[in-house]
């Protein structure tokens, strides 16, 4: 899987099961303030990406994410 992928997974994701429209969603939209995500939203979206890496997700990772690159950069080695 490329980083390409996930974004694109990740985005999939972000469009069904977070109702986010799918213009907003790009590698430099805050999860935060653009895409109004909230703490149980993030761990929410951890869930949703587990079946697609290989590795364990650890959640403290995210506690510093921002961005949606920053999420698909933190993935990228897990898959």
């Amino acid at each position: 899987m490329t980083k390409d992928d996930i974004f694109n997974k990740l985005k999939e994701i972000l469009v069904q099961d977070f109702e986010i429209d799918g213009d907003r969603i790009t590698l430099d939209a805050s999860l935060f303030e653009d895409l109004e995500f909230d703490s149980i939203d993030a761990v929410d979206l951890i869930v949703k990406m587990k079946p697609y890496v290989t590795g364990k997700i650890d959640p403290e990772i995210f506690r510093n994410t921002h961005t949606i690159q920053d999420v698909v950069d933190i993935l990228f080695p897990l898959v």
